[in-house]
């Protein structure tokens, strides 16, 4: 059982939806799971937007959750003075096969799922900086369902698994690392990044 939830991390409507549905579902995948049934978590500020926003998040974390092959059955609405979605997710894993972030073990290598950057390109898209264009890319990546990467994970021995959202990959790593009771070490070269986070990065821009 797990819930996740967040404020607009892009300006449209459905793809916020499907951006926090893919969030929360990561949460069963990044532990080996596989995701059964979902609940809304909703907060709306009626007074400041049309309902028909509201139906254009829930519809795209509904088809978000269709691909998963899910679906939502029901769900909670409060008002609030900004928009908040997300999911409280069911899941199911054999108990001798859960993912934890401590199995750690030294020699182990690290494998990344997606880039990246992403934190960086919201961030200046939302400062209105971002001149490469690159929020199209941080969107793809951010609703690109983690389901793949956890059905390969099942057909190799992994020791340890986390997903890497807001505290980045060294907050995560971090984590890895003394629930592990080991080190990492990143070898910065070869790790995925956006391009256009570098540049961005480099003009100050950070979540």
């Amino acid at each position: 059982l797990t819930t996740d939830f967040f404020t607009p991390v892009v300006d449209d409507p459905y793809e916020f939806g499907a951006v926090a549905a893919a969030n929360a579902l990561s949460d069963v995948y990044a532990m080996g799971g596989t995701p059964l049934t979902a609940l809304n978590i909703v907060g709306f500020p009626e007074a400041e937007l049309d309902v028909s926003v509201l139906g254009e998040i829930l519809r795209g974390g509904a088809e978000k959750a269709r691909e998963a092959g899910i679906d939502i059955v029901g769900g909670h609405t409060i008002k609030t003075d900004e928009p908040i979605y997300g999911l409280a997710v069911t899941g199911m894993v054999h108990p001798k096969k859960i993912a934890s972030n401590a199995g750690g073990r030294p020699g182990d290598v690290l494998v990344l799922t997606k880039p990246l950057g992403i934190g960086i390109v919201t961030t200046a898209a939302k400062q209105d900086r971002d001149t490469a264009g690159a929020i199209g890319q941080a969107i793809r990546l951010m609703s690109t369902l983690n389901r793949a990467a956890a059905e390969a994970m099942a057909t190799v021995p992994t020791h340890a698994c986390t997903d890497i959202t807001g505290f980045g990959l060294l907050g995560h790593l971090r984590n890895v690392a003394v629930a592990s009771g080991c080190t990492a070490v990143v070898d910065l070269p070869r790790v995925p990044v956006i391009e256009a986070a570098w540049t961005y990065v480099r003009e100050g821009i950070a979540p």
